[in-house]
């Protein structure tokens, strides 16, 4: 976890061991936000994405509780705080991202957002004292890279490009990065506390903005949503996209808790944003979706960038 810091003597990457724990914990909770997204994507086409949205955020409390449960947590005034914000600047990154995806091109858009995820909480690092080897560096730069080839998807609708989808999708890039950032900032000794707050947090905030749409959405149904009764397997692909979305986040701030070192946060940050390529594979293995020659290339230099930062 981050701390603050009264010098700014350089900082190193941690030792291997840590490092690789860190890599294997960040890759895990960036592929499984991954599968999340994917069938979060797939239920959408059948439901409002905002009313799938809340759905699997109310459904990701249950395997949080079950943890607090098992593992134990501390509701201290930090995990509260931290899980509050947390709750929050995920919210935010959600709509704003759907909105952003609604008015502007996807291909466009949507690296925007995952590139300003990772480079917030990079940025804030830096600012604060953390100091990265120019091996580690150039591993971070070519990561990122790669998750803007990753997010890459081709854009078939012909819209255009408008100042305010861009800003949309920073913000909400830097939403998703700010959850992050919340997540460095809660102790090791709350354990799944935080996460049990943020979710209930978004899931309040997600499930408001459902119900205050419900209205302005009748009479706008989007080609290929449902309007009659649902299948349970429809249920069953939002109750498991829930369920991952919840694990995906135990395994970030377990990855950002696995060292104390300051070169955790931005390590973490970036492999968090390599989450499509969960979503890119399952496209590939299910839908039959075919992989760009960008999206294939940027899978492999993001696995190559974990392994420099793995060796370095």
């Amino acid at each position: 976890m981050y701390r603050w810091r009264d010098d700014r003597r350089p900082l190193t990457l941690p030792p291997r061991g840590p490092v690789v724990i860190t890599l294997v914990l960040g890759l895990v909770g960036a592929l499984t936000y991954g599968v999340a997204d994917f069938l979060g994507g797939l239920a959408s086409r059948r439901l409002r994405t905002i009313v799938v949205t809340s759905a699997a955020a109310v459904i990701g409390i249950v395997p949080l509780l079950v943890g607090l449960a098992i593992l134990g947590g501390t509701f201290s005034g930090g995990a509260i705080l931290w899980g509050s914000v947390a709750g929050i600047a995920g919210s935010i990154g959600l709509v704003l991202l759907y909105s952003a995806l609604a008015i502007g091109p996807m291909s466009v858009l949507s690296p925007v957002t995952s590139v300003f995820s990772a480079l917030l909480p990079v940025v804030v690092a830096v600012l604060l004292g953390t100091r990265l080897s120019g091996i580690a560096i150039a591993a971070l730069v070519v990561a990122l890279i790669a998750v803007a080839l990753v997010a890459s998807v081709p854009d078939h609708t012909g819209a255009r490009l408008t100042t305010r989808g861009l800003l949309a999708a920073v913000i909400a890039g830097c939403g998703f990065g700010g959850l992050v950032l919340a997540y460095n900032q809660t102790s090791p000794a709350d354990g799944v506390a935080p996460l049990v707050v943020a979710r209930i947090v978004q899931s309040v905030l997600l499930c408001g903005i459902a119900l205050a749409t419900r209205r302005a959405a009748r009479g706008t149904q989007a080609p290929g949503e449902a309007t009659g009764r649902l299948p349970w397997r429809f249920w069953a692909i939002v109750a498991i996209c829930g369920v991952f979305d919840a694990l995906a986040n135990v395994f970030i701030q377990a990855a950002l808790h696995s060292s104390t070192d300051p070169a955790t946060l931005p390590i973490v940050s970036v492999l968090n944003a390599l989450y499509p390529i969960g979503t890119v594979i399952l496209a590939g293995i299910v839908l039959r979706e075919r992989m760009t020659a960008l999206q294939v290339g940027g899978i492999g230099l993001g696995i190559a960038a974990s392994v420099v930062l793995a060796l370095n």
